[in-house]
This record gives structure tokens, C-alpha cells and sequence, in this order.
């Protein structure tokens, strides 16, 4: 892509900075090239996101120095920051821990149906961490992975049996249950969802 790739020992007066010392920096899924957020950044945030590998705005509203997810856990883990051609706006590549926007959304942007697989992966991985009562999915994880495992074989065998009967809207209904199941055995095994996706990617080279 056109820009630089921020390095540490980038040197921050090669920005365009605005007049309130502020330059937007723009969030994007590293893997899935969703759009997540637009924030703003001054020196002292920037620096920070550089030492964290984490996220770290200036907040307008707040007058401070915002790192995000740091509440909620939902932190932004930076892979790589673009800078553009006009040295005025950064392209900041992360791996979101959770959602992004604070209305539990993937991206402050909105979601399409093509990101609700990324969403149940982002809440499956919150309930394991999170673990709160009267949750199904905590229920599973409590009960670990014989359980999980066990459901999975079930589902599956209710995907068969789906398909081969009518009405075909089981099938569906059915399938939705394997993948939710699935998720959760991944997230047990400590093996992210988005590794999966890579793998598709990869494959649909």
C-alpha cells in the first residue's frame, strides 16, 4: 500500500498535525479489512500506541489520554501504522480483542451479515473470559472440553439429519448451532477464529 509503515523510531514532527495537535488515525481488522473506527491521536498518544503495540488516543471529549479497550478489555493489539501520502491521517492495522464500538458492534461503522462470524467469535471469546452467570456459554466452559466435544458430535449429527428431511429451514437452524459449537471448541483450544479465516483465505489464493 502507498505510505510508510511507523516504525518506534519514527519521527513524529513528519506529521501534518492539525491545529489542536491532533491527527485522525483510522482502525482497521488487520485480517478482515473491516473498517472499525476513527479516532484522533496527538504525539504523546502516538508514542504510547508505539511502546503498548496497543491503541492509545487522545480523547476530545475528555481532554486525556484515552487507551482504548483498557476498561473493557476490548483492546486494539497493533500490527502495523500506515502513513498516508499527505502525512495527515494513519492507517492503524490491529487484531481487536473484542468489539470495537462501545455498542458491543465489531466496527463503529455498523456490521453486514458477511461480519456476524467475526462478531460470535469476538463474544464467545468475552464469555470465556468473562465467565458471567447464566450464560450458556459459560455453561460450556465450565463443563470443558469433553462437553464441548460432545456437542459438537451432536450437532453435527443434527446437521445430517437436517439434510437429508424437510423443511430445508432445519438445515439452516442446524448449522448455525454446529458453527456456534465450533466457535466455542475453538476458543477452548485457544485457537482463534480468525486463524480459520487465514487458513480460507489462504486457500482461496
Amino acid at each position: 500500500m502507498k505510505g510508510k509503515m511507523i516504525k518506534e523510531e519514527f519521527d513524529c514532527a513528519e506529521l501534518k498535525w492539525n491545529e489542536a495537535g491532533l491527527i485522525p488515525a483510522i482502525l482497521q481488522d488487520s485480517l478482515s479489512g473491516q473498517v472499525l473506527m476513527l479516532g484522533y491521536m496527538n504525539r504523546e498518544a502516538l508514542e504510547l500506541t508505539l511502546k503498548k503495540k496497543e491503541a492509545v488516543f487522545w480523547s476530545r471529549s475528555r481532554a486525556c489520554i484515552w487507551h482504548k479497550g483498557e476498561t473493557s478489555g476490548n483492546v486494539q493489539r497493533v500490527e502495523s501504522i500506515h502513513l498516508d501520502c499527505d502525512a495527515d491521517t494513519l492507517l492503524v492495522k490491529v487484531r481487536p480483542a473484542g468489539p470495537t464500538c462501545h455498542t458491543g458492534d465489531i466496527s463503529c461503522f455498523g456490521e453486514g451479515s458477511e461480519l456476524l462470524l467475526d462478531r460470535l467469535g469476538g463474544i464467545i471469546a468475552q464469555r470465556k473470559e468473562k465467565r458471567p452467570a447464566g450464560s450458556y456459554t459459560t455453561y460450556l466452559f465450565d463443563k470443558g472440553i469433553d462437553k464441548i466435544l460432545k456437542k459438537v458430535g451432536e450437532e453435527s449429527a443434527e446437521v445430517i439429519i437436517a439434510a437429508k428431511n424437510e423443511p430445508l429451514k432445519e438445515l439452516a437452524e442446524e448449522s448455525a448451532d454446529l458453527l456456534y459449537h465450533l466457535f466455542v471448541l475453538l476458543e477452548e483450544r485457544n485457537i482463534s477464529y480468525k486463524e480459520v479465516f487465514e487458513v480460507l483465505k489462504e486457500r482461496g489464493k
